[in-house]
């Protein structure tokens, strides 16, 4: 009996001994929460758009009212990283918004009239000897139109498009530019050539832009020729369509009801210019009542 009960004991130390033997290995200790890596935001093109145009200075800002650029620009399609052509930049409205927003995989191409078609233009033609070298000149001059992530700059000139840059761009945009290749196209057929290198520089499916002055329907052929700034909407779409481009649609973002010109107004009679009214404050606050112009804001697209 004593050495069953001896025995018994031993067993159960025994199995103490392994109890705290297993039991005195350290607990594994809490595994270390996986380092969450935040992915930086990515900026829509609208939320880059709206901030770009924020930051525009006020004597801009004041013409967005009439200009609509972030509606126009929807409008048209345009993206950041495409290329895309300006015609007639000028002091670079337009480009100061563009070169920003395109960002550096975009692509800006100035285009402005040809030295032949300026020379027309009587007292208010540039220099001959500067538009010679513009294509070279206006890109060096966009520098400080844009700090960082920027758009890469080049120009052509109507009449010169390079071989290399035909169907390169995935939108050409013409800001009240038409109405001058329009009234000029007796005296060197400069609408017809402005149509074709518009085309060509296009890649197939590209976009044309138009926001241009629009000349009532009731008015004169004669009238709404250009000279006095306006064309008609369906003279537009006209050369165009005749020009091989699809027509892609219409949008009254840029109209305004309250500019009705007569035959015996131009366009050159309301803001920005006010070109009737410097000496007359009643007229001035008058034209500066109505407005900038009505404009057509229109849309065509190359065949695919």
């Amino acid at each position: 009996m004593m050495r069953r009960l001896f025995w018994v004991s031993v067993a159960a130390l025994a199995i103490v001994a392994c109890a705290k033997k297993e039991g005195a290995e350290p607990a594994a200790a809490p595994a270390e929460p996986a380092e969450t890596v935040e992915e930086p935001a990515v900026e829509t093109a609208d939320a880059r758009l709206e901030r770009i145009l924020g930051a525009q200075p006020d004597d801009a800002k004041a013409r967005y009212q009439y200009r609509h650029p972030m509606e126009s620009l929807r409008f048209f399609g345009i993206e950041p990283g495409m290329t895309v052509v300006e015609v007639l930049p000028g002091g670079g409205w337009w480009s100061k918004i563009l070169i920003p927003y395109l960002g550096r995989d975009g692509k800006l191409v100035g285009a402005d009239y040809s030295l032949p078609m300026w020379a027309l233009f009587g007292e208010f033609a540039p220099d001959p000897e500067k538009q010679k070298t513009w294509a070279a000149d206006w890109p060096a001059g966009t520098t400080g139109w844009c700090e960082e992530d920027c758009a890469q700059v080049s120009a052509f000139v109507y009449g010169s498009l390079p071989e290399e840059m035909k169907g390169t761009a995935d939108a050409v945009l013409m800001f009240r530019a038409l109405h001058h290749f329009a009234r000029l196209e007796d005296d060197g057929g400069f609408y017809t050539a402005a149509l074709k290198d518009t085309y060509d520089v296009l890649k197939p499916g590209g976009i044309v832009g138009i926001e241009q002055h629009r000349a009532p329907a009731a008015n004169s052929d004669a009238w709404a020729d250009g000279e006095n700034g306006y064309l008609k909407q369906d003279a537009v779409i006209a050369a165009f369509t005749a020009a091989g481009f699809e027509f892609a649609g219409s949008s009254e973002v840029n109209a305004n009801p309250k500019d009705q010109p007569t035959e015996q107004d131009f366009v050159w009679r309301l803001p920005p210019t006010l070109a009737t009214s410097g000496d007359n404050p009643d007229l001035k606050a008058q034209m500066e009542a109505i407005g900038e112009s009505d404009r057509m804001t229109l849309k065509f697209r190359k065949p695919a």
